[in-house]
């Protein structure tokens, strides 16, 4: 897509690009460039330069430290991290939670959480699904019986991603009457880790990494100062949260530089019969996702403009997670294809960044399979891109 920048915006993008060159560490992009494993402090240690640049919350409003960038300005930074390969930004703290604690919190529970948050000297998790409870999350059953100035809480969440750093946790629980509406009984709480009665149990995926937990509470002893907001209000805040989430989940950028790769790669790869770059069927392939992609990040750009203004995100954010989940999953598909047998083989040792043996396939290949195997989950989380559908039914088609 074609973006005329103004000369403010070019020397802004100017600015980004000396930014990154002098300041994002080069073991921290090559780890993002080659597919690496990354580790807790590669996060945080970006997030803190961020942090002191004045760049961590783009989002956010300035005065609560957010950058007061314009939706332009967001686009730039998003496509020249991505050219880069600076890493993302874990979302739970600054993309997710922050935005319920500025808009529905306290104002001394917007003094005790932003700041840290803002700092990355807290790590942030995710408690909404449960064993039963993943699409149909308003069916969740973690309870919280409030006890005088506490609520004991007991329950457990799954699918909990990157749980086991996690200093402070945000969940659903159900506070109401069992005979109300799900959603009416929903409380969101903010919970510390350290908390006694919380127990952590590893889901070790296919690939063998550690990527997401259990969270078992038992009998644990919770703040009501620290719950967000009114009793049994939860679903609401919860609901602005999600679009927040799926507008992030949409990786405009993150696609683009995929694509862009796998087409320099396209030209160098042979499929026995000639380039495949040069091969008819292949490249529409491509072009149909470079279609779909380009359509894509001219939504974004227009929600983008929506939160610059202070609004949340509306539907466009369930068609940002719906189209955007589905592009990456076709970019994996691309990226199997292309590399053919050399996609087969996983050695999960060689994807650390000190491994010193030698590497099965020609540069990122041998990853192509665990990739699109862990990427089939990108479509059901945030809420399934089934939901997503009806949301947009309901909200755009009046359905």
């Amino acid at each position: 897509m074609n973006i005329d920048l103004s000369a403010e915006e070019l020397a802004f993008q100017t600015e980004v690009r000396e930014f990154l060159k002098a300041e994002l560490p080069e073991k921290i992009s090559q780890k993002v460039k080659l597919g690496l494993h990354m580790e807790k402090q590669d996060f945080v240690s970006w997030q803190k330069i961020l942090y002191k640049k004045g760049w961590a919350a783009t989002n956010w409003p300035v005065e609560h430290g957010g950058t007061g960038w314009s939706s332009t300005q967001k686009f730039i930074w998003e496509n020249e991290c991505a050219n880069a390969g600076a890493p993302s930004v874990i979302a739970f703290g600054m993309k997710m939670v922050a935005p319920v604690i500025y808009s529905y919190g306290s104002e001394e529970q917007q003094k005790r959480f932003l700041p840290d948050i803002l700092e990355s000297n807290v790590w942030w998790c995710q408690g909404y699904s449960e064993p039963n409870a993943g699409s149909d999350l308003a069916s969740l059953k973690t309870a919280a019986v409030r006890e005088g100035d506490e609520y004991v809480v007991n329950g457990t969440k799954t699918w909990t991603t990157l749980g086991q750093h996690a200093d402070w946790i945000f969940c659903l629980v159900r506070t109401g009457a069992s005979d109300v509406k799900n959603q009416m009984a929903i409380s969101f709480l903010l919970i510390d880790m350290k908390t006694p009665g919380i127990t952590v149990s590893p889901i070790y995926l296919l690939d063998g990494t550690h990527e997401v937990n259990e969270i078992h509470f038992d009998n644990v002893r919770v703040p009501v100062e620290n719950r967000i907001g009114e009793e049994n209000q939860g679903w609401t805040y919860a609901k602005v949260l999600l679009t927040h989430e799926r507008t992030g989940t949409a990786g405009v950028a993150n696609s683009k530089q995929r694509l862009a790769g796998l087409k320099k790669k396209a030209e160098e790869t042979s499929d026995g019969y000639g380039m495949l770059s040069d091969n008819a069927t292949w490249k529409q392939k491509v072009a149909d996702v470079e279609i779909e992609l380009m359509a894509l990040e001219y939504t974004e750009l227009r929600t983008l403009a929506t939160v610059s203004t202070g609004k949340a995100p509306g539907p466009e954010s369930s068609i940002l997670k719906l189209i955007g989940t589905e592009i990456q999953q076709a970019i994996d598909e691309l990226n199997v294809e292309l590399s053919a047998y050399y996609s087969l083989p996983y050695v999960r040792e060689q994807f650390a960044y000190d491994f010193d043996g030698v590497k099965i396939g020609p540069g990122q290949t041998a990853g192509s399979a665990g990739k699109f195997f862990n990427n089939r989950k990108s479509t059901i989380y945030g809420g399934s891109n089934e939901v997503q559908t009806n949301i947009i039914c309901k909200a755009v088609l009046g359905l």
